[in-house]
Protein backbone atom coordinates (compact mmCIF):
# COMPACT_ATOMS: atom_id res chain seq x y z
CA UNK A 1 0.00 0.00 0.00
CA UNK A 2 2.95 2.37 0.97
CA UNK A 3 4.81 1.40 -2.46
CA UNK A 4 1.04 2.11 -4.01
CA UNK A 5 1.07 5.75 -2.47
CA UNK A 6 4.92 6.03 -3.39
CA UNK A 7 3.96 5.65 -7.40
CA UNK A 8 0.68 8.17 -6.97
CA UNK A 9 2.73 10.93 -5.04
CA UNK A 10 5.57 10.59 -7.83
CA UNK A 11 2.77 10.65 -10.70
CA UNK A 12 1.50 13.86 -9.30
CA UNK A 13 4.83 15.66 -9.04
CA UNK A 14 5.82 14.36 -12.68
CA UNK A 15 2.41 16.24 -13.17
CA UNK A 16 2.76 19.37 -11.78
CA UNK A 17 6.06 20.06 -13.70
CA UNK A 18 4.99 18.92 -16.74
CA UNK A 19 2.17 21.49 -16.19
CA UNK A 20 5.13 24.19 -15.17
CA UNK A 21 6.89 23.35 -17.95
CA UNK A 22 3.77 24.70 -20.08
CA UNK A 23 2.50 27.36 -17.71
CA UNK A 24 2.62 30.55 -19.38
CA UNK A 25 4.10 34.05 -17.32
CA UNK A 26 1.58 36.91 -17.60
CA UNK A 27 3.62 40.29 -17.85
CA UNK A 28 2.03 43.32 -17.18
CA UNK A 29 3.16 46.34 -19.57
CA UNK A 30 1.38 49.95 -19.93
CA UNK A 31 1.06 51.71 -23.09
CA UNK A 32 3.61 53.88 -22.15
CA UNK A 33 6.20 51.13 -22.09
CA UNK A 34 5.07 49.68 -24.96
CA UNK A 35 5.54 53.03 -27.18
CA UNK A 36 9.12 53.50 -25.65
CA UNK A 37 9.93 50.00 -26.49
CA UNK A 38 8.94 49.90 -30.49
CA UNK A 39 11.30 53.06 -31.34
CA UNK A 40 13.95 51.17 -29.88
CA UNK A 41 13.24 47.24 -31.14
CA UNK A 42 10.79 47.10 -33.80
CA UNK A 43 12.18 45.53 -36.75
CA UNK A 44 10.31 48.36 -39.39
CA UNK A 45 11.57 51.29 -37.83
CA UNK A 46 15.08 49.66 -38.08
CA UNK A 47 14.55 48.71 -41.54
CA UNK A 48 13.37 52.60 -42.41
CA UNK A 49 16.82 53.51 -39.96
CA UNK A 50 19.31 51.55 -42.31
CA UNK A 51 17.28 52.88 -45.57
CA UNK A 52 18.31 56.53 -43.81
CA UNK A 53 21.67 55.51 -43.54
CA UNK A 54 22.36 54.10 -46.82
CA UNK A 55 20.88 57.87 -48.31
CA UNK A 56 23.11 59.35 -46.12
CA UNK A 57 26.38 57.41 -47.21
CA UNK A 58 25.41 58.50 -50.87
CA UNK A 59 25.19 61.88 -49.83
CA UNK A 60 28.73 61.28 -48.00
CA UNK A 61 30.36 59.94 -51.60
CA UNK A 62 28.61 63.24 -53.22
CA UNK A 63 31.96 64.95 -51.21
CA UNK A 64 34.43 63.83 -53.75
CA UNK A 65 33.02 66.62 -55.50
CA UNK A 66 34.99 69.19 -53.10
CA UNK A 67 37.61 66.83 -52.43
CA UNK A 68 41.09 65.41 -54.00
CA UNK A 69 41.42 61.78 -55.08
CA UNK A 70 44.83 60.95 -54.00
CA UNK A 71 46.78 57.33 -54.77
CA UNK A 72 49.28 55.75 -54.69
CA UNK A 73 51.38 53.03 -56.41
CA UNK A 74 54.55 51.46 -56.98
CA UNK A 75 55.23 49.17 -60.14
CA UNK A 76 57.90 46.67 -60.89
CA UNK A 77 58.96 46.32 -64.48
CA UNK A 78 61.85 44.31 -66.81
CA UNK A 79 61.85 44.94 -70.57
CA UNK A 80 63.71 44.70 -73.44
CA UNK A 81 61.19 46.80 -75.44
CA UNK A 82 63.78 49.54 -77.22
CA UNK A 83 61.33 52.08 -76.15
CA UNK A 84 60.22 51.58 -72.90
CA UNK A 85 64.48 51.07 -72.14
CA UNK A 86 65.17 54.34 -72.98
CA UNK A 87 62.43 55.44 -71.51
CA UNK A 88 63.22 53.86 -68.14
CA UNK A 89 66.98 55.35 -68.17
CA UNK A 90 65.56 58.68 -69.14
CA UNK A 91 63.30 58.47 -65.81
CA UNK A 92 65.82 56.99 -63.74
CA UNK A 93 68.54 60.13 -65.19
CA UNK A 94 71.41 57.34 -65.51
CA UNK A 95 71.41 58.10 -69.54
CA UNK A 96 75.18 58.33 -70.35
CA UNK A 97 76.33 59.11 -74.15
CA UNK A 98 76.91 55.06 -75.05
CA UNK A 99 73.30 54.83 -74.30
CA UNK A 100 72.80 56.51 -77.62
CA UNK A 101 74.69 54.15 -79.45
CA UNK A 102 72.04 53.05 -82.58
CA UNK A 103 72.63 48.73 -81.38
CA UNK A 104 71.69 49.30 -78.05
CA UNK A 105 69.06 51.54 -78.97
CA UNK A 106 67.39 49.09 -81.25
CA UNK A 107 68.35 45.91 -79.34
CA UNK A 108 68.65 47.39 -75.20
CA UNK A 109 69.70 44.82 -72.76
CA UNK A 110 67.42 43.69 -70.16
CA UNK A 111 66.20 46.78 -68.60
CA UNK A 112 65.02 47.37 -64.76
CA UNK A 113 62.86 49.92 -63.67
CA UNK A 114 61.17 50.86 -60.24
CA UNK A 115 58.57 53.60 -60.10
CA UNK A 116 56.79 54.99 -56.64
CA UNK A 117 53.94 57.17 -58.04
CA UNK A 118 51.58 59.56 -55.74
CA UNK A 119 48.51 61.44 -57.74
CA UNK A 120 46.43 63.74 -56.98
CA UNK A 121 43.14 64.53 -58.79
CA UNK A 122 41.15 67.64 -57.87
CA UNK A 123 37.70 68.72 -59.34
CA UNK A 124 37.42 72.09 -59.54
CA UNK A 125 33.67 72.87 -61.55
CA UNK A 126 31.52 69.81 -62.18
CA UNK A 127 27.95 71.39 -62.25
CA UNK A 128 26.30 68.29 -63.14
CA UNK A 129 27.91 66.77 -59.68
CA UNK A 130 26.66 69.56 -57.71
CA UNK A 131 23.04 68.71 -58.62
CA UNK A 132 23.91 65.16 -58.49
CA UNK A 133 24.75 66.12 -54.33
CA UNK A 134 21.38 68.22 -54.49
CA UNK A 135 19.71 65.33 -55.55
CA UNK A 136 21.51 62.84 -52.81
CA UNK A 137 20.82 65.65 -50.13
CA UNK A 138 16.71 65.70 -51.24
CA UNK A 139 16.71 61.72 -51.08
CA UNK A 140 18.59 61.90 -47.72
CA UNK A 141 16.22 64.50 -46.22
CA UNK A 142 13.44 62.45 -47.74
CA UNK A 143 13.81 59.41 -45.96
CA UNK A 144 14.96 60.86 -42.74
CA UNK A 145 11.44 62.29 -42.76
CA UNK A 146 9.78 58.79 -44.22
CA UNK A 147 12.05 57.09 -40.99
CA UNK A 148 9.73 59.95 -38.58
CA UNK A 149 6.83 58.73 -40.09
CA UNK A 150 7.21 55.45 -39.92
CA UNK A 151 7.34 55.82 -36.19
CA UNK A 152 4.22 57.68 -35.86
CA UNK A 153 3.00 54.68 -37.88
CA UNK A 154 4.19 52.04 -35.49
CA UNK A 155 3.01 54.24 -32.39
CA UNK A 156 -0.67 54.19 -34.03
CA UNK A 157 -0.26 50.39 -34.58
CA UNK A 158 0.90 49.78 -31.16
CA UNK A 159 -1.66 51.67 -29.74
CA UNK A 160 -4.20 49.86 -31.85
CA UNK A 161 -2.67 46.53 -30.89
CA UNK A 162 -2.81 48.01 -27.22
CA UNK A 163 -6.69 48.58 -27.51
CA UNK A 164 -7.30 45.07 -29.09
CA UNK A 165 -5.46 43.50 -26.25
CA UNK A 166 -7.76 45.36 -23.57
CA UNK A 167 -10.81 44.50 -25.46
CA UNK A 168 -10.13 40.74 -25.79
CA UNK A 169 -9.59 41.07 -21.85
CA UNK A 170 -12.41 42.80 -21.29
CA UNK A 171 -14.19 40.62 -23.39
CA UNK A 172 -13.16 37.26 -21.46
CA UNK A 173 -14.09 39.52 -18.41
CA UNK A 174 -17.99 39.86 -19.69
CA UNK A 175 -18.70 36.12 -20.97
CA UNK A 176 -16.68 34.68 -17.58
CA UNK A 177 -19.55 36.83 -16.06
CA UNK A 178 -22.07 35.61 -18.62
CA UNK A 179 -20.57 31.91 -17.64
CA UNK A 180 -21.08 32.39 -14.03
CA UNK A 181 -24.64 33.94 -15.11
CA UNK A 182 -25.23 30.50 -17.00
CA UNK A 183 -23.80 28.29 -14.38
CA UNK A 184 -26.41 29.86 -11.78
CA UNK A 185 -29.20 29.38 -14.29
CA UNK A 186 -28.58 25.47 -15.08
CA UNK A 187 -28.54 25.33 -10.94
CA UNK A 188 -31.78 26.84 -10.67
CA UNK A 189 -33.08 24.82 -13.63
CA UNK A 190 -31.85 21.87 -12.48
CA UNK A 191 -33.53 22.14 -9.10
CA UNK A 192 -36.87 23.06 -10.70
CA UNK A 193 -36.59 19.79 -13.09
CA UNK A 194 -35.79 17.96 -10.07
CA UNK A 195 -39.11 19.34 -7.82
CA UNK A 196 -40.97 18.48 -11.49
CA UNK A 197 -42.12 22.07 -12.17
CA UNK A 198 -40.59 22.24 -15.79
CA UNK A 199 -39.45 20.05 -18.40
CA UNK A 200 -36.68 18.05 -19.83
CA UNK A 201 -36.24 20.10 -22.90
CA UNK A 202 -35.48 23.45 -20.28
CA UNK A 203 -32.56 21.78 -19.25
CA UNK A 204 -31.15 20.63 -22.36
CA UNK A 205 -31.87 24.43 -23.42
CA UNK A 206 -29.48 25.58 -20.32
CA UNK A 207 -27.45 23.18 -20.92
CA UNK A 208 -26.58 24.19 -24.56
CA UNK A 209 -26.51 27.90 -23.39
CA UNK A 210 -23.66 27.23 -20.70
CA UNK A 211 -22.05 25.23 -23.61
CA UNK A 212 -21.93 28.21 -25.52
CA UNK A 213 -21.18 30.35 -23.50
CA UNK A 214 -17.74 28.23 -22.62
CA UNK A 215 -17.24 27.54 -26.45
CA UNK A 216 -17.13 32.08 -26.90
CA UNK A 217 -15.24 31.73 -23.67
CA UNK A 218 -12.26 29.86 -25.19
CA UNK A 219 -12.26 31.83 -28.39
CA UNK A 220 -12.46 35.03 -26.36
CA UNK A 221 -8.91 33.66 -24.29
CA UNK A 222 -7.27 32.76 -28.15
CA UNK A 223 -8.28 36.27 -28.64
CA UNK A 224 -6.32 37.20 -25.59
CA UNK A 225 -2.93 35.52 -27.08
CA UNK A 226 -3.41 36.88 -30.03
CA UNK A 227 -2.99 39.80 -29.57
CA UNK A 228 -0.51 39.48 -26.89
CA UNK A 229 1.44 37.68 -29.89
CA UNK A 230 0.97 40.82 -32.37
CA UNK A 231 2.18 42.97 -29.42
CA UNK A 232 5.47 40.82 -28.89
CA UNK A 233 5.86 40.59 -33.01
CA UNK A 234 6.36 44.74 -32.96
CA UNK A 235 8.40 44.72 -30.18
CA UNK A 236 10.94 41.83 -31.75
CA UNK A 237 10.37 39.89 -28.54
CA UNK A 238 9.57 35.69 -28.13
CA UNK A 239 6.31 35.05 -27.20
CA UNK A 240 6.75 31.69 -26.48
CA UNK A 241 5.27 30.81 -22.97
CA UNK A 242 4.19 34.57 -22.54
CA UNK A 243 1.01 36.63 -22.22
CA UNK A 244 1.32 40.47 -21.74
CA UNK A 245 -1.86 41.81 -20.14
CA UNK A 246 -2.18 45.57 -19.91
CA UNK A 247 -2.32 48.05 -17.01
CA UNK A 248 -4.66 50.16 -18.31
CA UNK A 249 -8.53 48.87 -18.26
CA UNK A 250 -10.14 49.46 -21.63
CA UNK A 251 -12.21 52.93 -21.85
CA UNK A 252 -15.80 51.82 -21.35
CA UNK A 253 -16.94 55.90 -22.34
CA UNK A 254 -15.78 58.07 -25.58
CA UNK A 255 -14.49 61.84 -25.50
CA UNK A 256 -16.07 63.56 -28.43
CA UNK A 257 -13.54 65.59 -30.87
CA UNK A 258 -13.49 66.74 -33.87
CA UNK A 259 -10.91 67.14 -36.13
CA UNK A 260 -9.24 69.47 -39.50
CA UNK A 261 -10.70 68.26 -42.49
CA UNK A 262 -7.95 69.45 -45.08
CA UNK A 263 -4.60 67.53 -45.37
CA UNK A 264 -1.72 69.39 -43.42
CA UNK A 265 0.88 70.10 -46.16
CA UNK A 266 3.12 69.69 -42.83
CA UNK A 267 2.21 66.31 -42.43
CA UNK A 268 5.84 63.82 -42.74
CA UNK A 269 4.32 62.02 -45.42
CA UNK A 270 3.77 64.45 -47.27
CA UNK A 271 6.28 66.29 -46.81
CA UNK A 272 8.64 63.08 -47.97
CA UNK A 273 6.58 63.17 -51.12
CA UNK A 274 7.64 66.48 -51.69
CA UNK A 275 11.38 66.00 -50.95
CA UNK A 276 11.16 62.91 -53.04
CA UNK A 277 10.39 64.91 -56.34
CA UNK A 278 12.87 67.42 -55.65
CA UNK A 279 15.19 64.74 -55.73
CA UNK A 280 14.25 63.60 -58.99
CA UNK A 281 14.02 67.44 -60.42
CA UNK A 282 17.76 67.80 -59.45
CA UNK A 283 18.73 64.26 -61.07
CA UNK A 284 16.83 65.84 -63.79
CA UNK A 285 19.03 69.20 -63.85
CA UNK A 286 22.45 67.06 -63.27
CA UNK A 287 21.47 65.12 -66.62
CA UNK A 288 21.04 68.59 -68.35
CA UNK A 289 24.46 69.69 -67.15
CA UNK A 290 26.34 66.75 -68.62
CA UNK A 291 26.41 68.44 -71.47
CA UNK A 292 28.51 71.36 -69.92
CA UNK A 293 32.04 71.40 -69.85
CA UNK A 294 34.26 70.00 -66.84
CA UNK A 295 37.22 71.66 -65.17
CA UNK A 296 39.71 69.42 -63.09
CA UNK A 297 43.16 69.82 -62.25
CA UNK A 298 45.76 67.27 -61.72
CA UNK A 299 48.94 66.29 -60.39
CA UNK A 300 51.82 64.11 -59.83
CA UNK A 301 55.10 63.16 -58.08
CA UNK A 302 57.05 60.36 -59.37
CA UNK A 303 60.10 58.60 -58.22
CA UNK A 304 62.36 56.38 -60.34
CA UNK A 305 65.21 53.50 -59.54
CA UNK A 306 67.05 50.39 -60.44
CA UNK A 307 66.59 49.02 -57.08
CA UNK A 308 62.96 48.18 -55.56
CA UNK A 309 61.48 50.82 -53.52
CA UNK A 310 64.73 53.29 -53.97
CA UNK A 311 63.97 56.85 -55.07
CA UNK A 312 67.39 57.96 -56.71
CA UNK A 313 65.49 60.17 -59.55
CA UNK A 314 62.52 62.08 -58.56
CA UNK A 315 60.00 64.64 -61.36
CA UNK A 316 55.88 66.40 -60.90
CA UNK A 317 53.89 67.11 -62.94
CA UNK A 318 50.70 69.27 -62.39
CA UNK A 319 47.95 70.66 -64.95
CA UNK A 320 44.25 71.21 -65.44
CA UNK A 321 42.26 69.87 -68.03
CA UNK A 322 38.76 71.16 -69.61
CA UNK A 323 37.05 68.53 -70.87
CA UNK A 324 33.37 68.91 -72.65
CA UNK A 325 31.72 65.66 -74.21
CA UNK A 326 30.50 67.07 -76.93
CA UNK A 327 28.59 64.39 -78.89
CA UNK A 328 28.47 60.57 -77.25
CA UNK A 329 25.89 58.72 -79.36
CA UNK A 330 23.13 60.32 -77.87
CA UNK A 331 23.24 58.63 -74.55
CA UNK A 332 23.40 61.94 -72.49
CA UNK A 333 20.35 62.79 -74.06
CA UNK A 334 19.00 59.71 -73.39
CA UNK A 335 19.85 59.94 -69.83
CA UNK A 336 18.61 63.36 -69.47
CA UNK A 337 15.13 61.90 -71.62
CA UNK A 338 15.19 59.53 -68.99
CA UNK A 339 15.55 61.77 -66.07
CA UNK A 340 13.30 64.31 -67.27
CA UNK A 341 10.45 61.77 -67.38
CA UNK A 342 11.23 59.98 -64.09
CA UNK A 343 10.82 63.44 -62.62
CA UNK A 344 7.22 64.00 -64.21
CA UNK A 345 6.27 60.78 -62.66
CA UNK A 346 7.15 61.45 -59.68
CA UNK A 347 5.41 64.76 -59.87
CA UNK A 348 2.17 62.93 -60.84
CA UNK A 349 2.74 60.43 -58.26
CA UNK A 350 2.82 63.07 -55.37
CA UNK A 351 0.32 64.60 -56.31
CA UNK A 352 -1.79 61.28 -56.61
CA UNK A 353 -0.52 60.69 -53.22
CA UNK A 354 -2.06 64.08 -51.88
CA UNK A 355 -5.76 63.04 -53.10
CA UNK A 356 -5.57 59.72 -51.54
CA UNK A 357 -4.59 60.84 -48.49
CA UNK A 358 -6.77 63.42 -48.47
CA UNK A 359 -9.79 61.32 -49.62
CA UNK A 360 -9.03 58.87 -46.81
CA UNK A 361 -8.98 62.33 -44.21
CA UNK A 362 -12.61 62.63 -45.59
CA UNK A 363 -14.04 59.26 -45.23
CA UNK A 364 -12.28 58.80 -41.77
CA UNK A 365 -13.79 61.35 -40.70
CA UNK A 366 -17.51 60.53 -41.63
CA UNK A 367 -16.76 57.21 -39.84
CA UNK A 368 -15.62 59.20 -36.67
CA UNK A 369 -19.14 60.60 -36.72
CA UNK A 370 -20.36 56.91 -37.56
CA UNK A 371 -18.59 55.38 -34.95
CA UNK A 372 -19.99 58.05 -32.25
CA UNK A 373 -23.74 57.46 -33.75
CA UNK A 374 -23.16 53.82 -33.09
CA UNK A 375 -21.59 53.74 -29.34
CA UNK A 376 -25.04 56.30 -28.86
CA UNK A 377 -26.79 53.38 -29.96
CA UNK A 378 -25.43 50.27 -28.59
CA UNK A 379 -24.93 51.78 -25.69
CA UNK A 380 -28.95 52.53 -25.49
CA UNK A 381 -29.40 48.99 -26.04
CA UNK A 382 -26.99 47.15 -23.54
CA UNK A 383 -28.86 49.67 -20.73
CA UNK A 384 -32.70 48.04 -22.69
CA UNK A 385 -31.09 44.52 -22.43
CA UNK A 386 -30.02 44.67 -18.95
CA UNK A 387 -33.30 45.92 -17.90
CA UNK A 388 -35.13 43.19 -20.05
CA UNK A 389 -32.95 40.43 -18.47
CA UNK A 390 -33.25 41.81 -15.35
CA UNK A 391 -37.39 41.73 -15.23
CA UNK A 392 -37.21 38.25 -17.01
CA UNK A 393 -34.99 36.91 -13.93
CA UNK A 394 -37.53 38.09 -11.62
CA UNK A 395 -40.67 36.98 -13.33
CA UNK A 396 -38.93 33.56 -14.06
CA UNK A 397 -38.41 32.95 -10.87
CA UNK A 398 -41.96 33.72 -10.06
CA UNK A 399 -42.83 31.04 -12.66
CA UNK A 400 -43.81 33.95 -14.73
CA UNK A 401 -41.44 33.44 -17.80
CA UNK A 402 -40.24 30.27 -20.15
CA UNK A 403 -37.05 29.22 -20.00
CA UNK A 404 -36.76 29.86 -23.40
CA UNK A 405 -37.41 33.81 -23.00
CA UNK A 406 -34.94 33.69 -20.02
CA UNK A 407 -31.86 32.61 -22.26
CA UNK A 408 -32.80 34.61 -25.25
CA UNK A 409 -32.93 37.64 -22.93
CA UNK A 410 -29.79 36.41 -20.80
CA UNK A 411 -28.12 36.57 -24.62
CA UNK A 412 -28.96 39.24 -25.70
CA UNK A 413 -27.70 41.29 -22.47
CA UNK A 414 -24.22 39.31 -23.20
CA UNK A 415 -24.65 40.32 -26.79
CA UNK A 416 -25.18 43.87 -26.52
CA UNK A 417 -22.43 44.42 -23.91
CA UNK A 418 -20.02 42.94 -25.88
CA UNK A 419 -21.17 45.49 -28.62
CA UNK A 420 -20.89 48.36 -26.81
CA UNK A 421 -17.01 47.26 -25.62
CA UNK A 422 -16.75 46.63 -29.61
CA UNK A 423 -18.25 50.38 -31.15
CA UNK A 424 -15.92 52.12 -27.66
CA UNK A 425 -13.14 50.39 -29.57
CA UNK A 426 -14.31 51.23 -32.81
CA UNK A 427 -14.66 55.40 -31.80
CA UNK A 428 -11.46 55.55 -29.68
CA UNK A 429 -9.33 53.73 -32.87
CA UNK A 430 -11.18 56.39 -35.30
CA UNK A 431 -10.00 58.94 -33.27
CA UNK A 432 -6.16 57.95 -33.14
CA UNK A 433 -6.14 57.03 -36.69
CA UNK A 434 -7.47 60.52 -37.39
CA UNK A 435 -4.84 62.00 -34.92
CA UNK A 436 -1.98 60.23 -37.11
CA UNK A 437 -3.70 61.40 -40.46
CA UNK A 438 -4.27 65.42 -39.43
CA UNK A 439 -0.44 65.46 -37.76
Amino acid sequence: MNGMNTKIQFSLILISLSLGAFAQDTITISKNELLEKVTDKNLQIKIAEKTLAGAKADFNESNSLFLPKISASHTAMMTTNPLMAFGSKLNQEILTPADFNPALLNDPDKTENYATRIEVLQPLINIDGLYGRKAAKSKMEAFDLQLERTKEYLGLEVSKAFMQLQLAYKAVEVLEKANTTAQANLKLIENYNKQGLLQKTDLLSVQVRVNEVKNQLQYAKSNVQNASDYLAFLLDESNENKVYKPLEVIENTIEISTFETQLSANRKDVLAMDKSVEAYEKMAKMSQMNFLPRLNAFGSYEMYDTQLFQTGAKGYTIGAQLSWDIFDGYKSIGKFQKAKAEFQKAEVEAKQYKAQSQLELNKTNRQLTDAENKVSLTKLALEQAQEAYRIRANRFQEGLEKTTDLLQSETLQQQKELEYLQAVFEYNFTKKYLEFLTK
